[in-house]
């Protein structure tokens, strides 16, 4: 059976591997939510980010893309996926169930865990200032904002939420 990881957010345009195809997909029960300190790629302990994590919610879905792993890359790219998203321990690895064009689909998903130290809930305003200033160690958290949104309108998918903190973003970060 085909590796599917799910991306939703940095995967999106950096999955880190070369997929053997892309397929927009939906994952019911999920919000794509800046609910994750980031205290290592995007910020720090002392001046955290934010980055994009999928955040139980009743009736709520997330679209993003599921990317068929190669069957000879399997095992390499789970290690590095694992290397790279497992940093903290506040992603849980979950096998999910996507809806997409042709039919449902199992994949590999980073979920928040909802208990761990770095999950927050902040209102826009928040997140806006927070990410305007960070920066960690894989570069600026508006680096990451903005390129996730450039991915999300490139596939025409809508968040208003990723819309209204690109622009107030903008707005900090020329301040």
């Amino acid at each position: 059976m085909a590796l599917w990881v799910f991306g939703y957010g940095s995967l999106l345009w950096n999955p880190g591997f070369e997929p053997a195809q892309a397929r927009t997909a939906v994952l019911h029960g999920y919000t794509r939510s800046f609910c994750m300190l980031s205290v290592h790629h995007r910020g720090t302990d002392t001046d955290p980010g934010l980055v994009l994590a999928l955040d139980a919610s009743a009736g709520a879905q997330c679209t993003g893309v599921a990317f068929q792993v190669k069957p000879d890359e399997e095992t390499h790219v789970l290690a590095a996926l694992r290397e790279r998203e497992l940093i903290s321990s506040a992603y849980i690895e979950h096998h999910v169930t996507l809806q997409t064009d042709d039919e449902p689909m199992t994949a590999l998903a980073y979920v928040i865990d909802a208990d761990h130290v770095q999950y927050c809930q902040f209102d826009l305003e928040t997140q806006a200032r927070m990410i305007a200033r960070a920066i960690g160690q894989r570069g600026p958290n508006t680096e990451y904002l903005y390129n996730t949104a450039a991915h999300l309108t490139k596939m025409d998918i809508r968040d208003d939420d990723m819309t209204w903190l690109v622009n107030r973003v903008r707005v900090l970060a020329a301040l």
